[in-house]
């Protein structure tokens, strides 16, 4: 019986774990530089950004679809860029069987308690910085990252600068950037249910982001 019990405790534990992915570092707003070089028109119907959200008794999925947004390229080499998430498209993908309760967390997610659309139907990232990836001795999870990238997150107006690998290819006229990451959202002002004290109502403070960025030369 108390092996029964550890197991049932062991992956209740594991619920609430975010995916297995690289944590973004994060720090204090930084400067923006203007981008050089050629400029990149993201392509908004490509490109999308997928969220995972997990708690003791699952996880869902969803994602967000894409504003606007440029890069720009120099030598081969992204010089800066920005692009702008349309919050308010938020869509989860893992009930759509399920129309009330696809509708219902949609709903949740849209209002004051997590990004609050009404108000802020729009984010922002705006990159402060691209290195060559070079590994420093600590464990990547992302295979075959090539670069680096910090960015100013910004969400409900509040700005935050990350840190995560990506793989950058950039082929023809055509850009393509992935990258996959956790981040905290408490960080962003959400912070409903990520007392751990509430157990089986928690909704873990990280999510993961997964990214995928199309653009073509101007």
């Amino acid at each position: 019986m108390m092996r029964y019990t550890l197991l049932i405790l062991l992956l209740a534990m594991a619920c609430q774990q975010a995916p297995k992915a690289d944590e973004a570092k994060i720090a204090d707003a930084q400067s923006v530089q203007e981008g050089e070089g050629n400029v990149y028109n993201i392509d908004t119907n490509r490109s999308a950004v997928q969220w995972i959200g997990t708690k003791p008794t699952g996880k869902h999925t969803g994602r967000f679809k894409l504003q606007s947004g440029t890069l720009y390229v120099k030598d081969s080499t992204v010089t800066g860029g920005k692009f702008v998430i349309d919050v308010a498209s938020l869509e989860d993908v893992d009930l759509a069987a399920d129309t009330a309760m696809k509708n219902k967390l949609e709903r949740e997610l849209k209002s004051a308690l997590f990004f609050d659309v009404a108000q802020y139907p729009g984010a922002e990232f705006a990159i402060t910085g691209v290195q060559e990836f070079r590994p420093d001795g600590t464990e990547v999870l992302l295979k075959d990252a090539t670069h680096t990238i910090q960015g100013n997150l910004t969400i409900k107006q509040i700005t935050k600068n990350i840190t995560f690998p990506a793989k950058i290819a950039l082929v023809n006229k055509e850009i393509e950037a992935t990258a996959n990451f956790n981040i905290d959202r408490t960080l962003w002002g959400m912070t409903y249910r990520a007392d751990k004290s509430l157990q089986d109502k928690l909704i873990n403070s990280m999510v993961n982001i997964q990214f995928t960025i199309r653009a073509q030369r101007q």
